[in-house]
């Protein structure tokens, strides 16, 4: 069990919640607009960001692993098998469903704290899909996807450096980690324009920092057979299935780091809003916005656990760890993304397809 009590780590996860969230809404920082501002504007400061809060969460995780205070081995991103097909079938969906809703989960917490009641609805529908997936209706398609998985060599944890040392024959991950840290550091550094923006930075590593925080939290439990008692931290997914399912249910459910981080970030984005007069009361403007969101939501609920996690889960907390996971599950968010964004643009899915068989496999122009 952990030295903590259920109640302390509860509180823990409330605060990093609340500091994350008030970071992130000052500055503005959503993990779609980044991926958006990439593909299509060719700016990558808010890529960056995310780069530095990864970093961060990189260097302190390692810490706490080097340290004894955290087995990554026991947490839920690392397994002796990659469910491959699971991750990129849901990474793309989860991806689809966030240019649909316009942010991600974590995201649409953020702006629900801004007063956004159209993140309200688009949390509910998220979180109930989340928990069919998890353990309802779901479930049976999770465990059909899930089945096509990967072993790692030798049966090791999927982590980077320990598939890397089965190969090379020696433990890469100090030097993984090191090289991964001032790739990130440097290249957010490298850009003049990202240095004048201190919220930005600031919110990148005030992210960095609460996924460290939620390991050393909880990195203690020892039961990896019990997912309950597994170290956990910042993910967005399943701890809003479970926030839901705690609001409906029982007030024990709500002595949970992921729970209470939901509610810390809705918290702290409230506080924030009123901090900067920002707080509007927000609503669908017709049903067809209002269809977009809910097929958004539904979208990232599935693709969300079939993915192992959202943004934050795979891209930081996941990828504090070096899990393979988590390059796997970025790729397919952003490619789903960058799908999402061509059906906004050019009308329905099945145009979209349309026009991209005939671009690459239409009759080729005659010759003048």
């Amino acid at each position: 069990m952990s030295g903590l009590s259920q109640a302390a780590i509860a509180a823990c996860g409330l605060c990093v919640g609340v500091v994350c969230g008030f970071a992130v809404r000052r500055a503005r920082l959503c993990s779609y607009a980044a991926i958006e501002s990439a593909l299509i504007g060719g700016d990558w400061r808010r890529m960056r960001v995310f780069g530095l809060a990864l970093a961060v969460a990189v260097a302190g995780s390692q810490a706490l692993a080097l340290s004894g205070l955290l087995d990554p081995a026991a947490t839920t991103y690392l397994w002796d098998r990659v469910p491959i097909l699971s991750i990129l079938v849901g990474s793309t969906m989860f991806g689809l469903g966030m240019s649909l809703v316009g942010t991600c989960a974590f995201g649409s917490l953020v702006r629900l704290g801004g007063g956004d009641l159209r993140s309200l609805v688009t949390m509910m529908v998220f979180g109930a899909v989340a928990y069919a997936t998890l353990r309802g209706a779901l479930s049976g398609v999770r465990a059909v996807l899930e089945h096509v998985a990967a072993p790692t060599p030798g049966g090791v944890p999927s982590s980077l450096p320990a598939i890397g040392g089965v190969w090379l024959g020696a433990d890469l991950r100090l030097l993984v980690s090191a090289a991964l840290v001032v790739a990130l550091v440097v290249a957010a550094a490298r850009d003049r324009r990202l240095l004048r923006m201190p919220r930005m930075l600031s919110a990148g590593v005030a992210l960095g920092l609460g996924v460290v925080a939620g390991w050393a939290a909880t990195g203690i439990a020892v039961d990896s057979f019990d997912a309950a008692q597994r170290p956990q931290s910042l993910t967005f997914v399943a701890p809003v299935a479970r926030t839901l399912y705690a609001g409906l249910l029982g007030a024990s459910a709500w002595l949970d780091f992921g729970v209470a981080s939901v509610v810390g970030v809705v918290v702290g984005a409230f506080a924030a809003a009123r901090f900067g007069d920002d707080f509007r009361w927000e609503a669908f403007d017709d049903h067809y916005e209002m269809r977009r969101h809910l097929a958004g939501a539904a979208l990232m609920g599935f693709g969300g656990v079939l993915a192992g996690g959202c943004t934050i889960g795979q891209g930081l907390t996941a990828g504090s760890l070096l899990a393979v996971s988590a390059p796997l599950a970025l790729v397919g968010m952003a490619a789903g993304a960058r799908l999402g964004m061509a059906v906004l643009v050019e009308g329905s899915l099945i145009d979209v397809v349309r026009q991209r068989a005939r671009m690459w496999f239409g009759p080729a122009d005659p010759a003048p």
